[in-house]
């Protein structure tokens, strides 16, 4: 934008040279002007996403790729489902013993392939995930909400798994199926959807002993300002009835590889994704119990002194 400038103050001068012969104080601060609006223009235009005039090939080109990159990720989830793991999830349906387990096992790889794919189609964009965070086990992880890729980096994260999820996702014939089989808990104990939610409970405690973790994004919706809203408290409930340390989250930076609102991926841009452990929240149950609401205190001043 600087050399944008400096070519139009120059164009200037050279087109008003007559005029500041004349009457310099006041050609000059008439350019002055003229210059610093069209600054405003352009810095208007770069927050917009719109390209300055000239640019329009740059523009498509750009949003060529971002299209490439979503295009290719969807076809994963299609096509990589369909030909490569839905057999797979059909015959640990039919044949395991521990069919819970294994569909969190093959959600885990599905996605881990799903964001090789992704770095190596955008290579600007870099993943980072904290060894503490890939080290935890038998907890409860809560964590803020940036984007839609933020349950899906955490399910690539952890082989044991289980989250909370809308009740619409049930309804969905197959995705409902493989969510259910995987042992994801309802976020609403309506209808048929209490005797998931009340399977679920019955196995918890011996889930966690067995190392498993439940992730939460308690705030329940994405974030569009980055700030923290209100944290639901089911989550924390589970921990303290079944006496398991909060381990608190921060994902960083997803929001700008897929925006809350837009359809295509912003793989243009140099971004790096970051998880990373802020907190560590471990009472002792036995001599001290927190109740539900303390505990939410500490997630919230966690969240607080790291800014999220």
């Amino acid at each position: 934008m600087v050399q944008q400038t400096r070519r139009l103050y120059e164009n200037a001068l050279s087109h008003n040279s007559l005029l500041f012969t004349k009457n310099n104080a006041r050609n000059i601060n008439y350019m002055a002007v003229l210059v610093f609006h069209k600054c405003l223009d352009l810095r208007k235009m770069s927050i917009l996403g719109q390209p300055p005039r000239g640019n329009t090939f740059t523009h498509w080109k750009d949003r060529a790729l971002d299209c490439s990159v979503t295009l290719l990720c969807w076809a994963w989830f299609i096509f990589g489902f369909f030909f490569f793991y839905s057999w797979r999830y059909l015959l640990h349906a039919v044949f395991s013993r521990e069919p819970q387990r294994h569909f969190q096992r093959l959600n885990h790889s599905f996605y881990q392939i799903f964001f090789a794919i992704l770095k190596f189609a955008a290579p600007l964009q870099k993943i980072e995930i904290d060894e503490t965070v890939s080290g935890i086990r038998s907890g409860v992880v809560i964590s803020n909400h940036l984007s839609y890729l933020d349950p899906l980096l955490l399910i690539s994260v952890y082989k044991q798994h289980k989250t909370i999820v809308k009740a619409k996702f049930f309804s969905m014939a197959i995705f409902g199926w493989v969510i259910t089989k995987a042992g994801y808990i309802p976020a609403t104990s309506e209808g048929r959807l209490s005797r998931i939610m009340i399977d679920q409970m019955e196995t918890m405690d011996a889930y966690f002993k067995g190392g498993g973790n439940l992730f939460v994004f308690p705030e329940g919706t994405r974030s569009r300002d980055g700030e923290i809203g209100p944290l639901h408290q089911g989550a924390l409930k589970i921990a303290r009835m079944f006496k398991v340390p909060v381990y608190v989250l921060r994902i960083c930076n997803s929001d700008k590889l897929f925006t809350p609102g837009k359809f295509f991926f912003n793989t243009r841009e140099e971004n790096i994704i970051r998880v990373e452990l802020i907190d560590c929240i471990d009472p002792d149950y036995q001599m001290a119990p927190p109740s539900t609401a303390e505990l939410e205190v500490r997630v919230r001043q966690a969240f607080t002194r790291v800014g999220a």
